[in-house]
């Protein structure tokens, strides 16, 4: 046998292990969605609209994807951006989703929006926050609600001296909101749900580790949390400051049709006062602040 003819054996095998390993990258990945969103292999197949065959031979490997077969499994599985660009990846594909800062050129129709947004709100508090909880943008009610805690920059600097801003931090931390929280086992029960379900569709590893550190700040404080028969319809934030009571209900936007994952991972969290008093305190902290 000649040495070309042997360049080219090992080159053939080769070749064909990296194909082999793609498929298998790929079919666990599905597999990994598939069990996240708790659906069967037909329940897959009838959304994505595929034979239940495909779907199978696609998790063992059997069956290599066109990159148009994992976007529609992707969708249908309904994958954040980012974990798709990496479901792509898996199965020998580029990603085909950008990822920009907010602060760019292209994003200033995004940025355009969610000023107004925040604008709009006032006098009452809204974070524009990404899918760590972090804080990409506040209006002047949150940056005035912040201050009730003290110097702001030392306030983050004692709850999160990473830089990342957490807000899910900030609430939960001993040198933050905590200590003011009047609802605190109720409330800390409903962030770590959030939380759960934010680690669920979250593959990348810095994120998850970020997430979770959050996670078990939160968590140390529903054990034993016994949940009130509510007076509202929806859980509110609950504040005993020092010379006041401010209770706070939040609504969540997101943007429809994202097609960057900076702007996928977007959500505006506004809050809205949950009872009259609440409401004119925060109406006399803005009079006030002019």
């Amino acid at each position: 046998m000649t040495s070309e003819v042997i360049v080219g054996v090992i080159l053939g095998t080769y070749a064909l292990q990296q194909e082999v390993d793609v498929h298998t990258a790929f079919a666990e990945q599905l597999k990994h969605w598939r069990a996240t969103r708790h659906l069967s292999q037909l329940d897959l197949a009838l959304t994505a609209g595929v034979s239940q065959r495909h779907v199978s031979w696609l998790e063992t490997g059997k069956s290599a994807p066109s990159r148009d077969m994992v976007v529609r499994l992707a969708e249908a599985l309904d994958v954040p951006l980012r974990e798709r660009n990496t479901l792509l990846g898996s199965a020998g594909f580029a990603a085909i989703y950008s990822e920009r800062q907010v602060d760019a050129e292209q994003m200033r129709p995004i940025r355009d929006a969610l000023e107004a947004m925040l604008a709009h709100h006032d006098p009452y508090p809204a974070f524009v926050l990404d899918r760590c909880w972090r804080v990409v943008m506040l209006n002047t009610s949150a940056s005035r609600i912040l201050t009730v805690f003290g110097n702001v920059d030392a306030l983050w600097q004692r709850v999160d001296p990473s830089g990342a801003r957490s807000l899910a931090r900030l609430t939960f931390h001993p040198d933050g909101m905590r200590p003011y929280i009047e609802n605190l086992g109720e409330l800390a029960a409903s962030f770590a749900y959030r939380i759960r379900s934010d680690l669920q569709s979250i593959g990348d590893p810095d994120q998850r580790a970020e997430l979770a550190d959050v996670l078990t700040l939160v968590s140390s404080e529903t054990v034993g949390a016994e949940v009130a028969q509510p007076l509202l319809p929806i859980l509110p934030l609950t504040l005993r400051l020092p010379s006041a009571r401010i209770s706070l209900m939040s609504v969540i936007a997101t943007f429809g049709t994202p097609l960057d994952v900076t702007v996928d991972e977007l959500r505006i969290e506004s809050f809205y006062p949950a009872d009259e008093p609440s409401k004119q305190l925060l109406l006399q902290m803005a009079d006030h602040s002019e």
